[in-house]
């Protein structure tokens, strides 16, 4: 570079985007201005060497002649200053500038070289981007919605300020597969239950996408608000309908029981007459006796269709006037007789444990013993399709933990289904059957204030178990209950 006559460097100087202004380090005077300067300025280089700092200064506090001579103080002693500073230019445009101050040892003299550059377009953009950013804080921030955004291991890159409130703090870099409750990181939009551990879970509904942001943020941005509200109502209205459903179905079969009770009994009764009949024709001592234990047996079973049908009629009008104070002991006591029938015919065995002290029931008796026939004769079906060795039916009798009576039919069959649909009047695992049995029931025990439930047998097979409340505090203090 010692080949560069001084006229070079002057013209390296003005040739600079820069631009620079040369002040005398003692007196701070202006010396010289580069092209730029006096471009920016709007002054020539004689026009500025006069100049003050209020000549050439935004008139404000913390562009004063004080300050400024601060600043290039500053630079005189520590060799380099940097500061923010607005100037004028001759037609009076404020121009802020970023300046840097530079101590720089001449041969005649040392000076002080100011360069700058108008930074306002700048300061306008970064007025524009905070206030942009600010503004998207307070979105982000008052959101509804959270907002996370996964890497490949589900590792959570960002997470919103509303995403924290959610789910709690702690999210960023955690994994969250640790917040999915059922397992599965959302992949597409859907429902899904979230919770950070510890915590209750909630539903929320959730969309993805695929976000690449420069370099810094690339992953799946997983957006969810909670549903959770949303959800249990319809829950309840599922339930709701359900009820309703359930409320249908039983009146359909209080209807559909008037109308069996009014058009049976016509044919029962003139069954009995065809019966009486026969054995009035055969004497008395006279005929085959099988005939005989035949028919006897005939009008026992149309006896009790008869009490039947009227049991129906009176459950299905007012059940307070046809209660009656009953053990429910002898309920199944007077029910054995009808099981053993069903059973021998199945070649299944019923063991019948019933308990020694009184169970004293207000109930319509001929009712629960159609509940407690029923309930028999579906596990007595049940078991015929088992091996014969395997073949047992146990019929049981307890004092309730809860003081009531209870009644529980044990089989050893495939067992009950997974919940407590077969009460609803269409489930039945028979080929020809309606399902009807269970449900009716199911609305009698009720009606009782009672409970039918089912659950599972052990080691295999079903237990159908039925309360009853009592009429009184049982006398013996001891209680069995039924495992």
């Amino acid at each position: 570079m010692d080949d560069l006559a001084p006229a070079d460097f002057r013209e390296l100087a003005q040739a600079l985007k820069y631009c620079v202004l040369l002040h005398d380090a003692r007196t701070f005077e202006i010396l010289w201005a580069n092209r730029a300067a006096c471009r920016l300025l709007g002054w020539t280089v004689d026009e500025l060497k006069p100049l003050k700092a209020p000549d050439m200064s935004k008139n404000a506090r913390q562009y004063s002649r004080e300050l400024g001579h601060r600043w290039l103080r500053q630079a005189v002693e520590h060799g380099v200053s940097a500061t923010e500073w607005c100037y004028r230019s001759k037609d009076g445009e404020e121009i802020l500038t970023e300046a840097i101050a530079i101590r720089v040892e001449l041969s005649a003299r040392a000076v002080v070289m100011v360069q700058f550059r108008d930074i306002a377009e700048e300061k306008a953009v970064q007025r524009d981007l905070f206030r942009t950013e600010s503004r998207l804080r307070a979105f982000l921030g008052g959101l509804a919605e959270g907002i996370v955004v996964l890497d490949e291991g589900h590792r959570v890159l960002f997470a919103s300020e509303s995403a924290g409130r959610l789910l709690g703090g702690g999210l960023q870099g955690a994994d969250f597969t640790a917040y999915c409750c059922d397992g599965a990181v959302p992949e597409r939009e859907g429902r899904y239950r979230f919770a950070a551990p510890g915590r209750e879970p909630r539903w929320y509904a959730a969309t993805c996408q695929h976000i690449e942001i420069e370099s810094d943020l690339h992953g799946r941005m997983v957006l969810f608000y909670d549903i959770t509200d949303r959800v249990r109502a319809e829950e309840q209205h599922r339930r709701d309908t359900q009820h309703l459903d359930h409320l249908a179905r039983y009146n359909a079969m209080g209807d559909m029981a008037m109308a069996i009770a009014h058009e049976v009994s016509q044919p029962l009764a003139a069954a009995y007459n065809f019966v009486e009949g026969v054995r009035g024709r055969l004497g008395q001592g006279s005929g085959d006796p099988s005939v005989a234990w035949g028919l006897d047996n005939a009008v026992r079973q149309i006896e009790r269709a008869r009490r039947i049908l009227g049991s129906l009629r009176g459950y299905v009008g007012r059940l307070e006037e046809s209660a009656q104070l009953t053990d429910l002991n002898t309920i199944v006591s007077d029910c054995a007789y009808f099981i053993d029938l069903r059973a021998q015919e199945h070649a299944v065995d019923v063991a019948f444990d019933l308990t020694t002290e009184p169970l004293p029931v207000l109930c319509e008796n001929v009712l629960i013993g159609q509940v407690v026939m029923n309930l028999a004769f579906n596990a007595v079906d049940e078991m015929a399709r088992c091996p014969r060795p395997e073949r047992r039916v146990e019929v049981v009798t307890r004092r309730a933990a809860d003081g009531g009576a209870e009644l529980a039919v044990r089989d050893r069959g495939p067992g009950p289904p997974p919940d407590e649909s077969i009460f609803d009047g269409v489930f039945t695992s028979k080929a020809n059957g309606s399902g009807i049995g269970l449900a009716l029931s199911h609305r009698i025990i009720t009606r009782h204030g009672g409970h039918l439930h089912v659950h599972a047998n052990e080691p295999r097979g079903a237990v159908f178990r039925f309360t009853l409340p009592t009429t009184r505090p049982p006398q013996d203090p001891r209680r069995t209950e039924l495992p």
